[in-house]
């Protein structure tokens, strides 16, 4: 029966992960620049859901030069997440342009593009593995870099407290592991983006499910955070701005 259930789970899963993407995928390399001097564009840049008669976006042209700061405000519905998903190509413009250094970002090798941007998605997730590989993605992590990032982060002390360290296992399913509050998890999922140490940091609503205290927490340690870095802040509120 348990058995039988996961089989089916995990063949409807095979075959979904088999449906062939219809995204271009483009063959220029990303240059490698130590300076991380990547710049971008949008131009004129419009997107409409299929069998949709309403624009989520339109028009848009902004640019954003190596280690400017751009915060975006408005109120739910007004595209702000779509934006983001058009920046990470997880959508491509309906009309218009996104540029990387003068050329469009469909024409790039998508693995190497999506390897520029850390981004931290309103609806994240955290996996069932220990705390230090969720922090770097991976089963094999810098231990040093995975604390630098959890300090920068706010995490730190909490982390600390835990029996296991970096070795506590993230959700109960595992014999010691711990549950972690909305708030703890957001910082965690924070600690990731930053990990990845990608020159273009986007944060989408990332203090959503944070609590008074931790919400100044992480909006005092943002400029350390984004040192450095191309950032994108998208909020719905005038004051986190």
């Amino acid at each position: 029966g348990y058995l039988d259930v996961r089989r089916k789970f995990f063949k409807e899963y095979a075959e979904f992960l088999a449906i062939p993407s219809e995204k271009y995928n483009g063959t220029l390399p990303v240059e490698k620049r130590d300076d991380g001097d990547y710049g971008l564009e949008f131009r004129d840049v419009g997107f409409c859901y299929p069998n949709q008669d309403q624009w989520s976006l339109r028009h848009v042209s902004c640019v954003l030069p190596k280690g400017q700061r751009l915060a975006i405000v408005g109120p739910n519905g007004a595209g702000k997440t779509t934006f983001i998903k058009l920046l990470c190509r997880l959508y491509d413009p309906t009309e218009g342009e996104i540029l990387l250094n003068g050329i469009d970002i469909r024409k790039y090798d998508y693995g190497e593009y999506l390897s520029l941007l850390s981004v931290v998605f309103q609806d994240f997730k955290l996996f069932s593995m220990k705390l230090g590989e969720n922090v770097a993605a991976s089963a094999d992590y810098d231990a040093r870099r995975v604390w630098e990032c959890l300090e920068k982060a706010g995490l730190r002390r909490r982390v600390e407290g835990m029996a296991d360290g970096l070795e506590t296992g993230v959700y109960q399913q595992r014999e010691g592991g711990v549950e972690l509050s909305g708030g703890e998890g957001q910082k965690l999922a924070i600690a990731r983006a930053l990990y990845k140490d990608a020159p273009v940091i986007i944060l989408d609503e990332p203090t959503a499910a944070l609590d008074p205290v931790s919400e100044y927490d992480i909006y005092s340690r943002f400029g350390q955070m984004a040192e450095g870095k191309t950032s994108v802040y998208i909020s719905h509120r005038m004051s986190s701005c």
